[in-house]
């Protein structure tokens, strides 16, 4: 009898191999088979090198107040199958030229009942998938509201995963490292406090989630071109290892409203044997449309220090005075006002930083706390919060604006939202138009707090929109963008260019919180890193917060040589040296690999990489031909051994090594490190000592 079964079960899945529609990858690694199940339910499988990558999955949207959802009940009418190849050149980035090359599948698909057509177009690349569904025009499908899209993602095992919680506000959180089924039971302690917060899910997480299988697969699940549509997370079915997409609702409970023709954002799949293979990749960016900015001569990387960390620590203040429990913009008087004698953002100490960036080659500062407003800031659902140019009457804009040209440094804008977000808009043109009247190039903006208004969150479908509106607002004015708390980037900087960062994750400022997780830089470019640049502020030297504040026990979770290491591993076209410059001046050796470091590259190697154990990356700067390399190490102490043979051939450079001393540990010795030269061609090896929560970095200057 099992005989039998078994004979008729094979013959099953024959005739649905058989049926299947194929796609293979151009380098014919990875295989895509599409197929209509039973009732006409659509659905895929991914596999890589013969293994297994996602079992059979289902795809469709389910609609709300509609008689029938997108699910089922499919004929295919069409498939079209093409390739693409093509070089393109990237405003700023890890590399100069980035290849698109991918195999193509769009599978148009009718509804019986309903007469409605759906299109999934799969785009398959040699690191991974990526797929969409497509709404052209048509009669019997024009507005309608998504109630959840239904795309699963079933894995085929209990992978390790390194994950954040599913949450509709932040992605500040440390990171997991455990099984999927695991998650579940760690949940509640991987949800940390933040000022804005929903969780949704007791499985639920978010993307970029980064997995590797027990045969030693490494896969990444994301999405790409997030545009007019809120954003995904997954949440986890543990009985059965299916991920299906969330999506972030807003204040109706509503995901999505479409207007067709349309596409949804693109869901991407990585998969390699090689960690360093996901790191490299570029599938994200070229899943989104090319640069729409005609001209960019005037999107420049940048590297700034600024009025921020010591503001941070406590050591100074937003605020410029305790006197006003309450502001109300335009009546509050605050020449009337006595000062706290804390507040950071004041004329002499700002042109402090401005002559500290100038003596050491710095290009920018940024300055927070300058305008009115910040003494009842967040927490009181204020609609009208800030003006976006009204400074405080310590800070003289027009006298720093003159200093700072005199010393050629350019200032960058700060404008915090707390998330008021019609605020913004209400002020956004005046803002722009005040900063280019002021030489202001690049904004960092901000989005602390619950979303106004009410009930909206973070991540849903209308405030997607506003932060894209911001940025495509910017470029009218030819203003950088560098966005904190908003939506994770999905790779829109190649179609915006002049968004050169986001913070969108836990960064260097929960060190002055709390500390983070000494291996959490190890996870981040596998994670928060696949879809653009994070402005992650790196560089602190004094890792004891009380040295900067008394009251503040908080420490730095890495050493000096770490904080220096990633410079390359964070990679960035907006990079801040983030301590306070007497904290460089008392190390003012290892502060000059901070100054010598670029932040724009002609060509970037990855020579190791395991997700939340260590990350090795070489980069040589664009234009120059010089090569800088960073390497950050997780929770355990080890040896680095790799090959400099990324260097020209017949060549000799020397190396400047800034490296972990022995002794060194992020917690109780995290200062203690060491500076070699040494003589090195591309045949040279190299063996160096990490510690935890350690690293090194080196910079190459070829002997003429």
């Amino acid at each position: 009898m099992k005989k039998h079964f078994l004979i008729a079960l094979l013959s099953i899945l024959s005739l649905n191999l058989v049926n299947a529609q194929q796609l293979k990858s151009p380098n014919g690694e990875t295989t895509l088979s599409f197929l209509l199940k039973a009732d006409g339910i659509p659905t895929y499988q991914l596999s890589y090198r013969s293994k297994e990558v996602i079992r059979t999955s289902k795809l469709g949207l389910e609609l709300k107040n509609d008689k029938k959802s997108l699910l089922n009940d499919f004929v295919i009418t069409d498939t079209k199958n093409s390739s693409f190849d093509e070089n393109w050149t990237p405003v700023w980035g890890e590399v100069k030229t980035i290849r698109n090359h991918y195999n193509e599948m769009a599978i148009t698909l009718n509804q019986k009942e309903t007469n409605r057509q759906m299109i999934i177009r799969f785009r398959l690349y040699d690191e991974g998938l990526g797929f969409r569904y497509e709404f052209p025009s048509q009669k019997n499908l024009t507005y309608f509201v998504v109630k959840e899209e239904k795309t699963q993602f079933a894995m085929a095992g209990d992978h390790t995963a390194y994950w954040i919680a599913g949450d509709y506000d932040t992605q500040e959180y440390d990171y997991t490292t455990s099984k999927l089924s695991e998650i579940r039971v760690l949940n509640a302690k991987a949800i940390t406090a933040n000022l804005s917060q929903k969780s949704f899910s007791s499985t639920g997480v978010q993307t970029s989630l980064m997995m590797k299988t027990a045969n030693g697969l490494y896969i990444n699940l994301h999405e790409a071109a997030l545009i007019n549509y809120p954003c995904m997370h997954l949440n986890l079915d543990d009985k059965n290892m299916v991920f299906e997409s969330w999506l972030t609702p807003d204040v109706n409970g509503d995901k999505g409203y479409i207007q067709a023709p349309f596409n949804t954002p693109w869901r991407t799949i990585m998969v390699s044997d090689d960690a360093r293979e996901i790191l490299a990749s570029k599938m994200i960016y070229n899943l989104n449309e090319p640069n729409k900015i005609k001209d960019t001569s005037w999107i420049k990387p940048v590297k700034y220090v600024g009025v921020w960390w010591e503001m941070i620590t406590g050591k100074s203040s937003w605020a410029y005075t305790d006197d006003y429990p309450s502001v109300q913009l335009g009546i509050t008087d605050y020449s009337k006002a006595k000062p706290n004698g804390k507040h950071g953002a004041n004329t002499d100490n700002v042109k402090k930083y401005i002559d500290f960036a100038a003596a050491n080659g710095f290009d920018g500062v940024l300055v927070e706390g300058w305008n009115v407003g910040w003494e009842d800031w967040y927490g009181n659902s204020k609609d009208y919060v800030f003006d976006f140019v009204t400074p405080y009457p310590d800070f003289k804009l027009q006298e720093i604006r003159d200093y700072a040209k005199s010393k050629g440094v350019k200032m960058i804008m700060h404008h915090e939202t707390s998330s008021s977000v019609r605020n913004y808009e209400r002020h956004i043109d005046t803002a722009y138009k005040f900063m280019k009247a002021n030489g202001y190039d690049a904004v960092k903006s901000g989005y602390v707090g619950n979303i106004l208004p009410r009930g909206e969150n973070h991540y849903s479908q209308w405030i997607i929109n506003h932060y894209q509106y911001a940025v495509e607002k910017a470029a009218e004015y030819k203003i950088m963008v560098n966005a904190h708390e908003a939506i994770r980037p999905t790779g829109i900087a190649r179609t915006y260019p002049n968004l050169i960062g986001n913070e969108s994750a836990r960064g260097t400022e929960y060190q002055a919180f709390g500390g983070s997780k000494p291996n959490h830089v190890t996870i981040l470019p596998f994670t928060r890193l696949q879809g653009g640049p994070m402005d992650y502020t790196p560089g602190i030297f004094e890792m004891d917060i009380s040295k900067l504040n008394p009251s503040n026990t908080s420490h730095v979770n890495a050493t000096l040589a770490n904080q220096l290491a990633l410079y390359l591993t964070m990679y960035s076209p907006l990079q801040m040296a983030a301590d306070l410059p007497e904290n460089y001046n008392r190390f003012a050796d290892a502060f000059q690999f901070i100054k010598d470091v670029a932040v724009d590259w002609d060509d970037s190697k990855y020579i190791e990489a395991e997700p939340g154990e260590f990350i090795t990356v070489a980069r040589k700067a664009k234009g120059t031909g010089k090569w800088f390399l960073g390497s950050v190490n997780g929770d355990n102490s080890r040896t680095s051994n790799i090959s400099l043979d990324f260097l020209e051939a017949g060549k000799k450079y020397t190396a400047t090594i800034y490296a972990d001393a022995k002794e060194a540990h992020y917690k109780t010795n995290p200062q203690a490190y060491t500076i070699r030269k040494v003589v090195v061609t591309s045949k040279s090896k190299l063996a160096q000592f990490c510690a935890a929560g350690g690293g090194y970095a080196i910079s190459f200057l070829e002997n003429k």
